[in-house]
C-alpha cells in the first residue's frame, strides 16, 4: 500500500499567488511572477469590497487572460461597507488629502491586512509560499498598510496563524513610480500597463482622471520616466 504523502510535501499546485487589483502595481507584479515561475504556476486573487472603481475587476480578468494565468479567484467582501466609511467606497465622498491628515480620504482601514490574510489562506491550499503585492513606501500616499514594517509584521502573523512559511514579495517597496514605468518598459509592457490597467479612483482606465491621488502619482511617475528616457536618446 502506497504511503500517504503529508499535504505539505505534495508538489505545489502554484508557486505564487498575486494580489491583483487590475491597477499598475499589481499588473506588473503579475508579469514578474509569471516571468519567474511561468503562468501555469501562478495564481491571482482579486477583491471586490464596494470600491467605486470596481471596474478594475474586469481589468484584472483581462490581465490574467493576457498573461495566461488560469487560476484567478474574485472574492466579494460584502461586509466592508458595513464596518468602515471612506471616499473610495462612498460614491458621494470627496477624494482629497485633508490638511493635517496622514492619509487621503481614500484610506480603507485594514485593507491590505485582510487581503493578504485571505490570499494566504488560498495560497496555502495551493501549496504556494510566495504572495506578491504591489505596495510601496517609496511612493506611497500615507497609507499605513503600505509600509515595509507592516509587511514584515503581517508576514509573521500569517506564518503563526497558519503554520506555513509564507514570503510576502513586494518588488516595488523601495521603487518610485518612475522606476516602475522604467521596469515595465524594459519588460516590453509599457503599452499594456499604460492602457490595460485601471488605477484611477474614479474608475477611468489608462491615464485616468488625472486629478485623484492615484492618478497624480501614476502620471507624475510616467512624466518623470519619459523625460529621463528622452534625455538618454
Amino acid at each position: 500500500m502506497a504511503k500517504r504523502i503529508p499535504d505539505r510535501q505534495k508538489a505545489p499546485v502554484a508557486e505564487a499567488v498575486v494580489v491583483l487589483s487590475g491597477g499598475q502595481d499589481s499588473a506588473l507584479c503579475l508579469a514578474l511572477a509569471c516571468r519567474k515561475f511561468g503562468a501555469e504556476k501562478v495564481a491571482a486573487i482579486t477583491f471586490g469590497y464596494g470600491q467605486r472603481h470596481s471596474l478594475e475587476t474586469k481589468y484584472a480578468r483581462t490581465l490574467c487572460r493576457l498573461f495566461g494565468v488560469r487560476r484567478h479567484k474574485v472574492v466579494n467582501l460584502g461586509f466592508y461597507p458595513h464596518i468602515t466609511v471612506n471616499a473610495l467606497m462612498d460614491p458621494g465622498g470627496k477624494i482629497e488629502k485633508r490638511k493635517g491628515a496622514s492619509a487621503p480620504t481614500t484610506l480603507v482601514e485594514g485593507r491590505n491586512a485582510i487581503f493578504l490574510m485571505l490570499a494566504g489562506v488560498w495560497a496555502k491550499g495551493l501549496g504556494a509560499r510566495k504572495i506578491y503585492t504591489g505596495v510601496s513606501e517609496a511612493d506611497f500616499s500615507g497609507y499605513p498598510d503600505c509600509r515595509e514594517a507592516f509587511i514584515r509584521s503581517q508576514c509573521e502573523t500569517m506564518r503563526l496563524a497558519m503554520e506555513w512559511p509564507f514570503e510576502l514579495v513586494t518588488p516595488f517597496m523601495h521603487m518610485t513610480k518612475a522606476e516602475e514605468w522604467e521596469l515595465a518598459d524594459s519588460m516590453g509592457l509599457m503599452e499594456t500597463i499604460r492602457t490595460g490597467t485601471l488605477t484611477c479612483y474614479r474608475g477611468i482606465p489608462g491615464d485616468g482622471c488625472g486629478k485623484c491621488p492615484a492618478c497624480r502619482l501614476r502620471n507624475r511617475g510616467l512624466k518623470e520616466y519619459l523625460k529621463k528616457k528622452g534625455k538618454k536618446k
